[in-house]
């Protein structure tokens, strides 16, 4: 069994599909969080950055970030992204050891990426990251279906050939972000937990889909012949149906204030 820190490091293997294919944020992200905080936080470090989905978002902030990304591969293509951005550095690290400006920062964020984090140290990692009052924002994206005749057929082809993934409607096409808002709600060092939900609804043709599919961890750690045949299947489902899969995506937010 791979631990948790060989499997946050398989993106590597697909940093540039992943780039090419994962989805960004909406710039809402950027707005909630200034909104919630009551300013422009004075710093940013993001936790988990990948090749800087979350990060674009985060940028338009205006302020410095540090992007904090322990995959080489991911924090080459996130280098690249921002190649000559004065206001954008990068750390190949894990946040869990990467050590905060003294004074802390405004605002620890974390796209797609938090659970990859030690769950037992990272509520307090944040806080020890943060000045007093600052913010932390954790999001994601959960992959869903638009239709539920397509949903119940792809499922299907789940529990035929990788049922180990198709434990929970949907988890297949994204594993939950593993972040329980309990975390921080019985937390004494953070207070005033929000939670913001933002759904699109995004067309995926089908080599699209599976090129998604592919950079997701419980994709990428299948042996390399059952992924191609659930693969395969799930091409014929999607092409039966006209080569696009509609795909429901909720953004969910998290915030939280770090007491002083």
């Amino acid at each position: 069994m791979t631990s948790p820190r060989e499997r946050s490091l398989v993106f590597g293997e697909v940093a540039e599909a992943y780039d090419e294919v994962r989805l960004g944020y909406p710039v809402e992200i950027a707005e909630l969080i200034t909104a919630y905080a009551g300013r422009v936080p004075e710093r940013v470090a993001e936790a988990g950055a990948g090749t800087g989905k979350g990060s674009a978002t985060l940028r338009t902030l205006g302020v410095p970030m540090t992007c904090i990304e322990p995959d080489p591969a991911m924090a080459a293509v996130l280098a690249r992204r921002f190649t000559g951005d004065e206001l954008v550095s990068v750390v190949v690290s894990r946040f869990e050891e990467w050590a905060p400006p003294a004074g802390g920062v405004g605002l620890v964020a974390s796209a797609t990426a938090w659970h990859w984090v030690d769950r037992e140290r990272r509520t307090r990692l944040a806080y020890d990251a943060l000045a007093p009052g600052g913010v932390l924002a954790v999001f994601a994206h959960q992959h869903g279906f638009a239709d539920d005749e397509v949903a119940e057929a792809l499922n299907a082809v789940y529990l035929r050939h990788a049922p180990a993934i198709a434990e929970r409607p949907g988890s297949h096409v994204h594993p939950p972000a593993a972040f329980h808002s309990e975390e921080l709600r019985g937390s004494p060092l953070f207070g005033d937990v929000a939670q913001e939900l933002l759904v699109t609804v995004v067309p995926f043709p089908t080599a699209r889909y599976l090129a998604l599919l592919s950079t997701f961890s419980p994709h990428r750690l299948l042996p390399e012949e059952q992924r191609a045949t659930l693969h395969a299947a799930l091409a014929a489902v999607i092409d039966e149906r006209g080569g696009v899969l509609e795909q429901m995506v909720t953004t969910e937010l998290w915030l939280a204030r770090r007491d002083s």
